[in-house]
């Protein structure tokens, strides 16, 4: 097995990133979000999605892929913070989705590593966690992140689902 390598996202990795992120809430959020919801997401409408959107990305965001011998098995993306509360120049962590398959192997550790170096220069990194997601929140904890009090209510599936807000500065 050769060594894992993150690097940044390519169009031609949209239709495995979409089936990761797929296959990530599936798993992640099951008991946590409408399974009906969860069930009828589709990997290849998020593909769609993320190939059209891909060269309108927003100034500062970076979508990373983890790969080990050729396979994507992980994805994350981050970028300037989108929300209020936050000061000038924070960052966001919007997102890491690791292949269910290898969950517990370090490709989410690499990911959040090299997600926190390109946001080295901002004051803070922000994300938004399910509030019930005990082990992302564990996941976050172990790597620095605190809640900070903020909350927010996300509505999937006609279901008003609760996310707490964690803050790190960039060295821990």
């Amino acid at each position: 097995m050769t060594s894992l390598t993150v690097r940044r996202m390519t169009l031609a990795d949209c239709d495995r990133v979409s089936a990761i992120r797929v296959r990530g809430w599936q798993h992640a959020y099951r008991g946590l979000m409408p399974q009906a919801y969860l069930d009828g997401l589709s990997a290849t409408a998020d593909a769609e999605r993320r190939r059209a959107g891909f060269a309108r990305r927003a100034a500062g965001v970076v979508d990373l892929v983890a790969e080990r011998d050729g396979t994507v098995l992980g994805w994350a993306a981050c970028g300037p913070y989108r929300g209020g509360g936050a000061a000038a120049g924070d960052a966001e962590l919007y997102a890491i989705y690791v292949d269910p398959a290898h969950l517990g192997t370090g490709i989410g550790r690499a990911l959040l590593g090299a997600s926190l170096e390109r946001c080295a220069a901002c004051p803070r990194v922000l994300l938004w966690v399910l509030r019930d997601n005990a082990p992302a929140r564990r996941f976050y904890e172990r790597a620095g992140f605190r809640p900070d009090g903020a909350q927010e209510l996300f509505e999937v599936g006609g279901v008003r689902v609760p996310e707490v807000r964690y803050v790190r500065t960039p060295t821990g």
